[in-house]
């Protein structure tokens, strides 16, 4: 690609030259030779001879200045092109790399060009696709974790049944449902993550209450809070209507309200607080923290991640709930944080695009 390019460039600039000299050479050989006799007459010389000697002389000083520009334009051209199509030529072997699947690879950026800003954006990108490689990786590995658990005991199962060894009780039965549905889970929230993934541009806007749409989901699950006889407190204005799809809504909240439910202990309190300010809607939810830590909160919204170390398995939970409220969030334009105060875990959203007036 380098020399290809560098002949073109290289032609550009001899073409260049070309037409200076021709333009010269036509100059000297109409107006200025056209001078020069008439010169020579004024003074009474006679102008053939010295006309004659006056054009070869010039015609060949231009000539040796041509070869001279020539020879000059194409070594510094090709020292000047070489030193700034050098990155270029990197990129072309580090994306080979890259296709080749090693995303550690980086241009060096030698300057603030435009060759050096290009520079930077394919490094930017090589980063970006290193990280979703790794996502990519870890997504795979965390989902054949998950899976193991609920396939190997239902297996164990089955094969004891089979062997004789365990009879086919209701209560064989009731475990291998269990299992089953665990599996069932998972494979719902994993597919529920990738169509959040994929929720940006496919949303149905529409105004939502959002206050009716918090205590709808507290409703779904009060059976929950009452077995753990859980205080639920909701504050939130009279109206307040955002623009936002509702089903996505639904579904942040009901993983936030569930989220809640499981790792709150019996006795505890929840508070659920909605906010309105400032052209934005603010949405916190309190409880115990439990077992988690400070330095949890970074990956707190990532997938198959659990701060509840020792009790995950029996809450049950995969780990998706919040990184599936980060992404529908993040598909709304909206932000999501946590934070860890007095022993209680706050996960706090904040959404664009409040209005007020009656919600649909």
């Amino acid at each position: 690609m380098r020399r290809y390019l560098i002949l073109k460039l290289l032609a550009v600039t001899l073409v260049v030259i070309v037409f200076v000299v021709a333009v010269v050479w036509w100059a000297i050989d109409t107006l200025a030779a056209g001078y020069f006799v008439t010169l020579m007459e004024k003074y009474h010389i006679s102008p053939e001879p010295a006309h004659a000697m006056f054009v070869e002389a010039v015609h060949r000083y231009l000539l040796w200045a041509f070869l001279g520009a020539v020879v000059l334009a194409a070594t510094l051209s090709y020292v000047m092109l070489r030193k700034v199509l050098a990155p270029l030529v990197r990129m072309t072997g580090i994306s080979r790399d890259i296709a080749a699947g090693d995303f550690s690879v980086r241009v060096p950026v030698d300057s603030r060009d435009e060759v050096g800003q290009l520079a930077s954006a394919f490094n930017r990108m090589a980063a970006d696709l290193d990280q979703l490689e790794k996502l990519r990786r870890k997504l795979m590995i965390d989902v054949a974790h998950e899976l193991r658990t609920p396939l190997t005991n239902i297996r164990g199962y089955l094969e004891a049944i089979d062997d004789g060894v365990l009879p086919p009780s209701p209560e064989t039965i009731t475990l291998l449902h269990g299992e089953t549905m665990r599996l069932a889970s998972l494979v719902e929230d994993v597919l529920q993550l990738a169509k959040a993934d994929a929720a940006r541009g496919r949303l149905r806007i529409e105004p939502i209450d959002l206050r009716r749409a918090i205590e709808t989901a507290v409703e779904t699950f009060r059976p929950g809070f009452g077995r753990k006889e859980i205080a639920v407190q909701v504050t939130a204005p009279e109206a307040c209507t955002v623009a936002a799809d509702r089903n996505a809504m639904a579904r942040i909240l009901r993983n936030l309200t569930d989220n809640a439910v499981q790792y709150t202990p019996p006795g505890a309190s929840v508070a659920i607080e909605l906010l309105a300010a400032d052209g934005q809607v603010v949405i916190q939810y309190s409880n115990p923290a439990g077992e988690l830590l400070p330095e949890d909160l970074p990956f707190l919204f990532e997938r198959f991640y659990r701060g509840e170390k020792s009790r995950s398995r029996e809450h049950g939970g995969a780990g998706i709930g919040l990184a599936l409220v980060a992404e529908l969030v993040k598909a709304h334009g909206g932000t999501v944080g946590a934070t860890l105060t007095d022993g209680r875990i706050s996960i706090r959203i904040t959404l664009p695009n409040l209005s007020a007036g009656p919600a649909a």
